[in-house]
This record gives C-alpha cells, structure tokens and sequence, in this order.
C-alpha cells in the first residue's frame, strides 16, 4: 500500500460493503442457531458440540494463517483478494445448507445416532474451513481502500453496517423463516434446511456485488512481499507483531461476552419468557443500537480519539450486560432498552476491531518492511471461531450443569437459570477483561500511529527515489 494519500472511490466501497450482509447471513446462522439446532431439533449432546467447538479451533489455528498465506502469495488477474472471495462464498453457501440439514439419520435423544453426530461433525469442521476461504481476503481489502486514519474508520464502518443488517436479518426472522417454510414450529427440520437454502443463496449474490465493484481496485500493492511467504514466515510474522497478540487477545475476551448473549437468545426467549417470537423484536432494537455504534465510532473518534472511544464503548456494553440481567424479569421495554444502550457500545467495538487489525497491518510492516494485510487479517477469522469455541464450551457445559434437555416441553428451573446466567452475568466478566488488556497492551492510537505513518512515507519516498533512479540509470545504459 503506498504511503501517499489515496483518492477514496466511494463506490466501490458501498459495493464492497454489499458482501459482509452475505457473510453475516451465515455466520449469524452458525452462531446465533446452531447450537439451539444441534439440541433442540437433532438432540444431540451439548457437551458434544462443544468438544467439537474446541477441537475444530485447533485446527483453524493452522488453517486460518494457511490461507492468509495463500491470498498474500496469489497474484492473478483479478488480483489476490477478489477470486478467493467468490470461490468461498460458494462454498461455504452448499456447506451451510448441509449443515442446516439431515440427510436421513435418526434423531433419538435416548439412542444418539452416531452417524448422525459424525455427520454434524463434519459440516461443522467444513464450514468453519469454507468461511475462512472467503472471510479472510474479504477482511483484508480494508487496509487497502485508503492509508487516512479518519477515512479508514469510515472504511471499516461502512461493510460493518452491511454486515450488521445480516445479523440483524437473522436474528429478526430466522424463527418465523423456520416456522413459515417448516412445519409451524421453531424447532421445523425442513424450516431450518430451506431457511439456509435462501440464505446462502443471498450471499452469494452479495459476494456477486463485492466482485464486481472492486474490479476497479489496484490488482498489485505497493510493499506487497515479493517473495513467496510461507507457512512458518506467516507464524513468525503473527509472533513478532506484539500489537497483533494483544489486539487478538482483546478482541476474543469482548466478542466471547457478546457470542455468549447472541447464541443464547433463541433458548432465552424460547424458554425464560416464554415466548420465541419476542426475540425478533430483541433484535430489531438491539440491531438499532449497534447500528448507531457502527455510526458513532467514526465520529466520536474525531474528537476523542479511537483509544477512548472503545473504553467508552466497553464501559457502556459492561453497564448493560449487568442492567439486562437486573431487569430482565421485571419489565421487558425496560429491558429491551437497555439491550439497544449495550449495543451501541458493541457496535462502536465491532467498527473498532476492524480498524485496528488495519492499524496492525502497518505496524507489522513498520517492524519488518513486509506487508501481509492477509495473514494478518486472517486472525480477525480465527478469533471469530475462537470466540465461538468458548462460548461453545461454556454453553455446552452450561446447559449441562444446569440439566437442559431439549426434548422437553418445559425446562426446570435450574436450566432457566443457567441460560440466564450465561446470557447476561458472565459477559460483562469477559468485557472487564478485555477491556484491561486493552488498555495495557494496546498501543497503537494518537501519537504512536502518526508516528508510525511518518515513517512509512518516508520509507515510501525513499523507495520511490531509488526505484525511479535505477529505471534512469537503465535508460542511460540502453
């Protein structure tokens, strides 16, 4: 990326944002329902899904950086992110679709189908792998839009607020979806099948639009390694950018706290108040909350300064979580606003996140000379999953422990319990510790980053001059 200031096409960048509704389409799907699925409609084990949340995460934690690895080195015609984009969103549409579906196995709580489980297994470890071909070159273009630190903050918000609307999309009409193309339940098998259908279908089309409007975007970068990076470079590269670990660190604790709230809405409102519908009405004001976060961030960093931004962020989200839990089975309305106040907060974070991990692109290139906005960006996709792995862990112990079973018609109080408890009391547990990491460990914001900048230009003019010196002295020689 050169140093030089960059004339932001802004349409390109609306197009570009068209695709993240498609990969929050299915990511919503994985997270928000997936878990409710496995217990609810195929009955299998929570602590099951959960040990296959885990061990899946190891693996990512190869496979994650393998891809950064492969889209740092692809050099095509249409250039290095966008046929890894299209090619994955495909993909990860037919597994998703899979894994919303049964293709015959018995569903008996009593006699668990083993080849059932293996079947789940497996879309579970294929999906996560599809997603990654596409989330990670998708991700990585937000450095490459423009080298301004107010206009990156806007950059990031913009496929942010698209990949809000997806999340939004889920959480407001997957219950009703599986109910109109099911039996009339919420727990339809054939609901949940055809929902998937149509919503890998959407992002498809979405990816559709991303490529298409960034056919314009540079197909080489300025900085980009010339030789080929490796595996083992890619893991020396992630070990020796400090700013990285400790924005991965940062990011994982929050976004587990949010993923613990978001996977466990369904059994909320299913089975604490009683009624499943409600959560869309949840999440049409939550949705609103993270949209005017999405949109504060960029402006409010103007002022404040992204740092103090995302403590503010992190303060409000803390507050929330535990007034939700206080008022939660006491008034709804107020319930739902403090929801809307807490997600404002984590929509601020979401924006943050983005624009961070583009900060630590230029840091790593500060430290090393190399740019690899790939194998950088493809930890934002591995602490996604690894977030989602302990939240996977706690719930499927939770509900455990607190003698969940999805078979019943009514839970016992103990499992309403628990479900509470994880949804609201321990979140704010995991944003405390975010938020001390945050402000230990991270540093690249004000001061830090304009020097950082300064440097690159200079090291940018530098190379310009030398580059341009030799072309002159090849001429003279010819």
């Amino acid at each position: 990326m050169s140093a030089q200031k960059k004339q932001l096409d802004w349409g390109s960048v609306l197009g570009y944002g068209v695709g993240a509704i498609g990969l929050d389409l299915s990511y919503g799907l994985f997270n928000s329902f997936l878990m409710n699925y496995f217990t609810d409609v195929l009955l299998i084990n929570s602590v099951f899904i959960g040990g296959v949340a885990a061990v899946a995460r190891i693996w990512d934690g190869i496979n994650d950086p393998m891809m950064g690895t492969i889209v740092d080195n692809t050099r095509s015609k249409q250039g290095k992110f966008r046929p890894w984009i299209l090619l994955g969103t495909v993909l990860n549409a037919l597994v998703l679709v899979a894994l919303f579906a049964n293709p015959g196995f018995e569903v008996n709580a009593a006699s668990p189908s083993k080849a059932l489980w293996l079947y789940a297994s497996a879309c579970y470890v294929l999906w996560g792998m599809t997603y990654t071909i596409t989330d990670i070159p998708y991700w990585s273009m937000v450095p490459t839009f423009t080298n301004d630190p107010k206009e990156r903050n806007i950059v990031a918000a913009i496929p942010r607020l698209f990949s809000g609307a997806g999340q939004l999309l889920i959480v407001v009409l997957t219950v009703k979806m599986v109910k109109l193309l099911g039996d009339g339940t919420e727990s339809s098998q054939q609901g949940f099948t055809r929902w998937a259908a149509v919503c890998g279908a959407i992002m498809v089309l979405a990816s559709c639009v991303t490529v298409f409007a960034t056919r314009k975007m540079p197909r080489v970068y300025p900085n980009a390694p010339k030789e080929k990076i490796t595996l083992g470079k890619a893991f020396a590269v992630i070990k020796s950018n400090d700013q990285l670990l400790a924005f991965m660190v940062t990011a994982i604790l929050f976004n587990t706290g949010w993923y613990l709230t978001n996977g466990l809405g369904i059994y909320y409102f299913k089975w604490v108040v009683g009624d499943a519908d409600k959560m869309s009405l949840f999440g049409m004001v939550v949705g609103a909350g993270q949209a005017i976060g999405l949109v504060l961030l960029p402006i409010l960093s103007r002022s404040f300064g992204r740092g103090m931004v995302v403590k503010g962020a992190m303060a409000v989200s803390f507050a929330a979580y535990i007034a939700m839990f206080l008022v939660g089975q006491v008034n709804f309305y107020l319930f739902l606003a403090c929801g809307a106040v807490g997600c404002a907060g984590i929509g601020a974070m979401f924006v943050a996140q983005t624009a961070m991990l583009a900060d630590v692109v230029d840091y790593g290139e500060y430290k090393t000379g190399k740019r690899t906005d790939s194998v950088v960006f493809s930890m934002k996709s591995l602490l996604l999953k690894a977030a989602y792995a302990i939240q996977s862990l706690i719930i499927g112990a939770g509900l455990k422990l607190a003698h969940y079973d999805g078979s019943l018609e009514a839970q016992p109080q103990s499992a309403t319990t628990g479900i509470s408890i994880m949804m609201f009391a321990i979140p704010p547990a995991f944003v405390l510790l975010s938020f001390l990491v945050f402000r230990t460990k991270y540093k690249l914001d004000g001061a830090k980053m304009e020097e950082l900048r300064a440097s690159l230009a200079q090291r940018a003019a530098a190379a310009d001059m030398a580059e341009n010196e030799q072309e002159l002295e090849q001429r003279q020689g010819n």
